[in-house]
């Protein structure tokens, strides 16, 4: 056994635990281990995938003893990236407990070269419950070795909800009562613009109030360095920055609107590579761009997408254009919950331009409801603006379900039928 191994067991055998958050969506701890599939946790860095695992085991320690139950990170700068680590994983752990665990927890193991034929091997011949994190998508089931393909499930974990926001600030809102009492609809406007503007990454969402912005913006370059510029063995990270800082200052976008950007602030680039690059994005977690709806898939195509990201806290902290941006702030935030809830979701904007919906949602490929957001309807011209879009919107696509997200007090404005508007409150509790 190498020395690293007898310090790294000594550790977990002593191991203590910090306070456990409950999320909505936990880790199942039965049921695909007898099917002899691994779970493998997915999401952007930073969402709490390494938390959740941690539950997961604090859990299975009212049941189980220690020796029974194993995690190792593999970003840990003391364990070794090279298969030989892996290879030696479960006789390292047998030599320290006497015994192999029944649920091994790995951590970043996409690190470790050969790492998913070394899990293979461990499914077919040991009768280990297996638990996998990675931050980038070679660990989604869309990129996942050949290996592990049909022997595994894949959970995506996303930035806390509001709901779950509130529980790690220690923060109740009942949500009956900020249509009623002047008190706790204060409460819930000061909780919930913070959540607006710093979104929902536990460590962002505990960090003190001077601190998030260092946090989020040191997100970023670990983002850009460690899972696109030594995943894709880029060696100039500056063109991939810049890319990333036009997407964030821009609501609609295309190729050729970004790449002219590029040219006309001097940097030398190819189309092909801002392309790629709107790829590493994507496979980051980072950037979930929106397509426009149409029943055309040739229109649908030469029409400009819309700029998404996976935590409001990167557009208020590197977008140069936010001043207070309530409204793209929303939007963002909804679209993500949209997303989470594996909706398939689409904007629609007509010819002219002059009317837009903020999300077509289809189901099997019809629309099923049009959803609006606006965050001050207040102003008589934004009401106009707003119901006449959806209203025609509607008609156009022949749906019938209309809605309209706002923070406005719903009973202070007349909305026509069949639009149903929805508070912040009962959209995000």
């Amino acid at each position: 056994m190498r020395p690293f191994w007898r310090t790294i067991l000594a550790e977990w055998e002593q191991k203590s635990w910090p306070q456990i958050y409950p999320r909505e969506e936990e880790i199942p701890l039965s049921g695909f281990g007898q099917l002899k599939k691994v779970l493998v946790i997915t999401g952007f860095r930073r969402t709490g995938k390494t938390y959740l695992m941690l539950s997961a085991i604090v859990k299975l320690l009212h049941k189980y003893p220690r020796k029974d139950v194993f995690y190792l990170n593999f970003e840990d700068e003391r364990i070794p990236v090279e298969t030989q680590t892996l290879t030696e994983l479960l006789p390292a752990f047998q030599a320290y407990f006497g015994k192999k665990p029944k649920f091994l927890f790995l951590d970043e193991v996409q690190n470790i070269p050969l790492w998913s034929k070394y899990i293979r091997r461990i499914l077919d011949n040991e009768k280990i419950q297996i638990f996998l994190t990675g931050s980038s998508s070679k660990m989604s089931s869309f990129e996942l070795p050949t290996e592990l393909r049909g022997r595994s499930l894949e959970q995506k974990i996303y930035p806390l909800n509001f709901r779950e926001f509130l529980i790690f600030k220690n923060e109740i809102i009942n949500k009956r009562k900020v249509s009623f009492y002047a008190e706790e609809k204060a409460r819930f406007d000061f909780l919930f613009n913070e959540y607006l503007c710093f979104g929902g990454l536990p460590e962002i969402v505990r960090a003190r109030s001077e601190d998030k912005i260092n946090i989020l913006q040191e997100y970023f370059r670990t983002v850009i360095r460690r899972e696109i510029i030594e995943r894709f063995g880029l060696k100039n990270e500056e063109p991939l920055k810049t890319v990333a800082k036009l997407l964030l200052n821009s609501t609609y976008f295309t190729l050729s609107k970004i790449y002219r950007d590029l040219i006309s602030q001097g940097v030398k680039i190819g189309k092909n590579t801002v392309n790629n690059y709107f790829s590493y994005f994507i496979s980051a977690y980072l950037f979930n761009p929106l397509p426009h709806f149409s029943f055309s898939w040739r229109h649908q195509m030469t029409r400009p997408q819309k700029a998404f990201f996976i935590d409001n806290g990167f557009i208020t902290t590197l977008s140069t254009k936010f001043s207070q941006n309530t409204g793209r702030l929303l939007e963002n935030l909804v679209a993500e919950c949209l997303r989470v809830k594996d909706k398939e979701i689409y904007y629609f904007q007509n010819e002219r331009k002059t009317d837009e919906v903020d999300f077509v949602v289809l189901k099997k490929g019809q629309p099923e409801e049009l959803i609006q957001v606006c965050y001050d309807l207040t102003d008589r011209e934004t009401q106009k603006r707003e119901f006449g879009a959806l209203l025609r919107t509607g008609k156009k696509l022949h749906c019938g379900n209309l809605k309209i997200i706002t923070a406005s007090q719903a009973e202070k404005i007349t909305i026509p039928v069949p639009i149903k508007a929805i508070s912040l409150a009962d959209f995000f509790l």
